[in-house]
């Protein structure tokens, strides 16, 4: 499929054993016989092998810079150390860098190509259902802060995404499960008949069932490329709505420190219950459907509310993490709120301190 940007244009590919041919698909993107492969250490042990076999029989050479898996990989430490590397080995804007790994690789990658030499290009390879489904797609990149995740970025757009669902026979299933928070979400937007199908098949999908996996990463892929091509940098708002659950997400994750404690994908699960949950609150959300979606984010073993998700901070405190959201505009934090599965909206009059009230009421109700 395409991402339809007029000149910054991609395709998508999706197709169960990708990186075993990835000659044939990146091999036109080579310069000079070789592409810089950066990924982390975890992916570099699973994966990088396949790569690097399918791209040397295409007689492209692989210069691999492997970076620390984890959260903390985000960081202008690393940063700067990567562009140092890439340095190093004379790339020049014309040449592809290639991001090999999760949502973390994927973000770094796509901002230091960004500003390295004021921009060269890049191609995502995701291999996490997180970024297969939704990071990898759309072009945001970014490092976080010590205020808040996300804060330091750029919209720069792949060349090319790759993608291949054999890649989630790797990883551990609580990754599988963080990404699927972000297979969920594209139903509670606006298509409730997926929500419906992950009702039904999300255990099938998180078992490995190859089908299942595929028809959620192209259905997945197909609403995320769709409302890109509509608002690629989140002007008109629709492209806001991929932004359900993040907002509670990102304060969650601020407070477990954005380490292994709360991966991203469970920081969005525990948001999106969160944030039907206080729609419900707002008698905007039929409670039936609140209790619905925070049924099967519990039901496939994903945190739906502060204590699952192991946060110990006061609502006041989350609320104080929320102030340092990117999406700030004159004071007033944009919320993402729903009217009922498939009915998400943007709201920009919701009262901070009753956010904090929620949040409180909402700890006590769940211990109670």
């Amino acid at each position: 499929m395409r991402v339809a940007l007029d000149a910054r244009s991609y395709d998508i590919v999706i197709e169960q054993g990708a990186l075993d041919r990835a000659g044939s698909h990146l091999a036109g993107y080579a310069r000079k016989g070789r592409l810089v492969v950066v990924t982390d250490a975890h992916v570099a042990a699973a994966q990088l092998p396949r790569l690097d076999a399918s791209l040397r029989a295409a007689n492209v050479a692989v210069e691999p810079i492997i970076l620390p898996p984890g959260e903390q990989t985000k960081s202008w430490r690393h940063l700067e150390s990567l562009l140092d590397d890439l340095l190093a080995l004379e790339i020049e804007r014309g040449d592809h860098i290639v991001a090999l790994g999760g949502g973390v690789i994927g973000d770094l990658v796509g901002f230091a190509a960004s500003i390295l030499k004021r921009g060269c290009h890049f191609i995502q390879v995701p291999t996490t259902l997180l970024a297969q489904v939704d990071s990898s797609v759309g072009g945001k990149t970014a490092i976080n802060a010590k205020a808040g995740k996300n804060l330091i970025g750029s919209f720069y757009q792949p060349g090319l995404v790759l993608i291949d669902p054999s890649t989630l026979d790797s990883l551990p299933q609580r990754e599988t499960r963080a990404g699927y928070a972000e297979v969920l979400k594209y139903g509670l937007i606006d298509d409730p008949d997926f929500f419906a199908w992950c009702e039904r098949e999300g255990e099938r999908l998180l078992a490995g069932d190859p089908q299942a996996r595929e028809y959620a990463i192209e259905r997945s892929v197909r609403a995320k490329a769709a409302i890109v091509a509509d608002d690629e940098r989140e002007m008109s708002g629709r492209r806001a709505l991929l932004n359900l659950g993040h907002t509670f997400g990102h304060a969650l994750e601020a407070d477990t420190g954005f380490s292994d404690r709360l991966l991203h994908g469970e920081g969005v699960a525990a948001g999106m219950a969160l944030a039907f949950r206080y729609s419900a609150r707002l008698r905007l959300c039929p409670p039936a459907d609140a209790e619905r979606v925070t049924a099967h984010i519990k039901a496939v073993g994903l945190p739906q509310d502060l204590a699952s998700a192991h946060v110990r901070a006061d609502g006041a405190a989350l609320v104080a993490h929320m102030l340092h959201d990117k999406k700030m505009a004159a004071g007033t934090l944009p919320f993402l709120l729903a009217r009922g599965i498939g009915q998400t909206f943007l709201s920009k009059d919701v009262a901070l301190d009753d956010v904090a009230a929620f949040l409180e009421e909402d700890r006590a109700t769940a211990g109670a």
